[in-house]
């Protein structure tokens, strides 16, 4: 029987993050030639909601987000400037709301790190500990 702890570690956001991480790394040691994936449709629903897309744009896809997790958000700009060429492929929807969400949880979690901050403060000095 596993413990509470172990339920919750579970089904964290990090262990998440890890596991989507791990399997771009699989995917990215799998493919050995990716532009084999050109003019492959693929069929996952969530590729054709505007126009179906092929698999080399989900491979790019899928690396880009996973990219983000590891690394932070990077805006497009300095996206385009670490490129080089100025040429990113076209970003899915998907990629796209996951940004979105990304953001968002970033801003909370700096929030409430800042609110955490600011009761330990607040606490030390109602004990007369120094900052």
């Amino acid at each position: 029987m596993q413990s509470p702890e172990a339920r919750l570690y579970k089904n964290s956001l990090a262990l998440a993050l890890r596991r989507y991480s791990a399997a771009v790394r699989d995917m990215e040691q799998t493919v050995l030639l990716p532009s084999l994936l050109r003019d492959v449709p693929s069929d996952e629903l969530w590729d054709c909601e505007e126009s179906c897309r092929d698999l080399y744009e989900n491979y790019l896809t899928l690396k880009a987000m996973r990219n983000t997790v590891e690394g932070g958000l990077v805006s497009p700009e300095d996206r385009k400037a670490a490129d080089g060429s100025g040429l990113e492929p076209l970003l899915l929807d998907m990629e796209g709301l996951f940004h979105f969400h990304l953001r968002g949880l970033f801003s909370v979690m700096k929030d409430l790190t800042t609110r955490t901050e600011s009761l330990t403060g607040k606490y030390k000095d109602i004990i007369g500990v120094a900052n």
